[in-house]
């Protein structure tokens, strides 16, 4: 079993800078817990100290799921990580709490990718927004979600790269 320090290395796209935020401080952990109202997971804030968000490598670039979603009938995209800051034209997890409301999505969830159809966040909703939390699908189109992980330590040791899968959106997915 690949150690949790081992996977950071290859999981950034380090050819691309879109969506990264400036380098993340510990009074910005602070104040983005303080906004989000949580206790963020220290796997994600490790992730973060090494870049906070943007491209994820080929390598990394998707979750297997058992079940079908509107994207694919065998994962689901993660193609980039939104990191903690205030850079310009770049969405941010401090934004969760307004893509949440205009998506229609649970109010115990804090965002860490997707596009406005599809978001992949941090569920609080069973374990209190101080606890760990689990990591799900939310699909904004078909207002359904699906549990992906049970923690975000989890959901990072099982990405792989979409070229793994028979296509990479819908083919065989309900819809």
């Amino acid at each position: 079993m690949a150690r949790f320090e081992d996977l950071q290395l290859p999981f950034w796209d380090t050819s691309s800078d879109y969506g990264v935020q400036p380098p993340l401080t510990d009074r910005a952990v602070v104040e983005a817990e303080r906004l989000l109202n949580v206790t963020l997971p220290d796997s994600l804030l490790d992730l973060l100290r090494n870049q906070n968000g943007g491209q994820v490598s080929d390598s990394r670039n998707a979750f297997p799921t058992s079940l079908p979603t509107s994207w694919s009938a065998d994962h689901v995209p993660f193609d980039s990580v939104m990191g903690i800051g205030h850079r310009e034209r770049t969405l941010s997890m401090l934004d969760s709490p307004y893509l949440v409301e205009e998506w229609g999505l649970p109010t115990a969830v804090v965002l860490v990718s997707g596009n406005g159809h599809y978001w992949i966040g941090l569920d609080y909703r069973t374990c209190g927004r101080h606890g760990e939390p689990s990591v799900a699908w939310f699909d904004a189109d078909d207002n359904s979600e699906l549990a992906l992980a049970p923690d975000f330590h989890s959901f990072i040791k099982e990405l792989t790269s979409a070229r793994e899968f028979k296509s990479e959106r819908n083919e065989g997915a309900p819809g």
